[in-house]
């Protein structure tokens, strides 16, 4: 794993406020002067950038590792003057002299977004200088490319030599975003063609998130891909098996499912749905099981059974006339217990402050006796 520091220069000059990237220059520049930040802090805890400006040479940041530190003064650069070139490389040069981890490797990531008035011998001797200190060099053209191409390439050319590779030259013609040419750019990817986590294909992470960085949308982007996956499989247990004609076998297991797991599953289903209607009075019309889903299939099951739990509760019509039998029988007995004067005669005795001699007594006693119900038939024959 590569340790690296890096110094970003950002073209903060006039030519900044132009309109042909959206919605800016300067902030184009700014969103991919984020993303390489966080690419090159990412890459490795140990790695550590800082940021200075083209016009006026001013270091915003020294080196360090906290990239909020580094995107809160990128986001307070304005547009001011005018860009020089040379004068920020050797800043950033100097920057780099001064790093603490002496064991890390040197990097300055130049975005050119106006024209370079320099001599070309004095470009040249300033790339020698920075190949004899080994210092990597990757430069953002854009918006001026026309004019700055063979300028950079040959500061570009001169710093690698005949077998070098670490410094790169990136042109970005004029489009909508300056952070999406970045993504596939060797500024990126590495030595060893890998992104950077989080940018891009190659985090290394699923879905491109790290879980350490954003956990919830990590869990979101699981959960949805999950739902995804079981909705697709749904889909494929919903196609019709082929036919018994056309040399499948009868009742084959839907796409996607393991035959024997399918076959298991619907001989208990089978077998439920045989045990739930064996106390109807006919044989039902077996249902096609291989045309039904597995939801399908249980709630079959679980209606027929609940059908049959009804019918159970449901009493036969000779049980209800025997119930209503019952009932009248009661009830007869019941009114000749009520209508026996005898034995209304000793319940009023018995009762406090109640005169069973008085005249609205023997009232009510004669009444009862002329509704009293004739004698059954038990009764007659045991007179006789």
């Amino acid at each position: 794993m590569v340790l690296e520091s890096t110094m970003i220069c950002i073209d903060n000059s006039d030519y900044m406020r132009n309109g042909d990237f959206v919605p800016s220059r300067i902030q184009a520049q700014q969103d991919a002067v984020g993303m390489v930040c966080h690419a090159k802090t990412r890459s490795n805890p140990e790695n550590n950038c800082g940021l200075i400006t083209s016009a006026g040479g001013q270091v915003l940041t020294t080196l360090t590792t906290d990239a909020g530190r580094i995107l809160s003064k990128l986001h307070e650069v304005t547009p001011n003057g005018e860009s020089n070139f040379l004068s920020s490389l050797r800043i950033a040069h100097l920057a780099l002299k001064h790093r603490q981890s002496k064991n890390h490797k040197t990097r300055i990531i130049f975005f050119v977004g106006s024209p370079i008035d320099c001599d070309e011998k004095e470009v040249i001797k300033v790339a020698k200088r920075l190949k004899k200190e080994k210092v990597n060099v990757d430069i953002v053209s854009f918006g001026e490319e026309a004019a700055n191409t063979n300028l950079l390439s040959q500061f570009i050319n001169t710093i690698n030599g005949k077998d070098g590779t670490g410094s790169h030259l990136v042109t970005v013609p004029t489009g909508p975003h300056l952070s999406d040419a970045l993504v596939s750019s060797p500024i990126l990817q590495g030595e060893d063609g890998a992104g950077a986590p989080g940018i891009g294909g190659g985090s290394g992470f699923e879905f491109g998130v790290d879980p350490n960085e954003d956990p919830e949308l990590a869990l979101a982007l699981r959960v949805s891909m999950d739902e995804q996956r079981a909705l697709q499989q749904q889909q494929e247990s919903r196609e019709p098996a082929p036919a018994a004609g056309t040399g499948g076998a009868a009742g084959a297991a839907p796409a996607g499912r393991p035959a024997a797991a399918a076959g298991s599953e619907e001989a208990m289903l089978e077998q439920a749905l045989a045990m739930s209607m064996g106390g109807g009075g006919g044989t039902p019309a077996a249902p096609d099981f291989a045309s039904m889903t597995e939801e399908e299939q249980i709630a079959y099951a679980m209606q027929m059974s609940m059908a049959d739990q009804a019918a159970e509760e449901t009493p036969t019509p000779m049980e209800t006339d025997q119930g209503e039998e019952k009932k009248k029988g009661d009830d007869d007995d019941y009114l000749e217990v009520v209508s026996d004067p005898a034995f209304l005669q000793s319940v009023l005795e018995n009762l406090p402050g109640v005169d069973p001699q008085s005249e609205d007594v023997r009232r009510a006693m004669g009444n009862i006796a002329r509704q009293q119900p004739p004698p059954k038939e038990d009764d007659k024959d045991k007179q006789k």
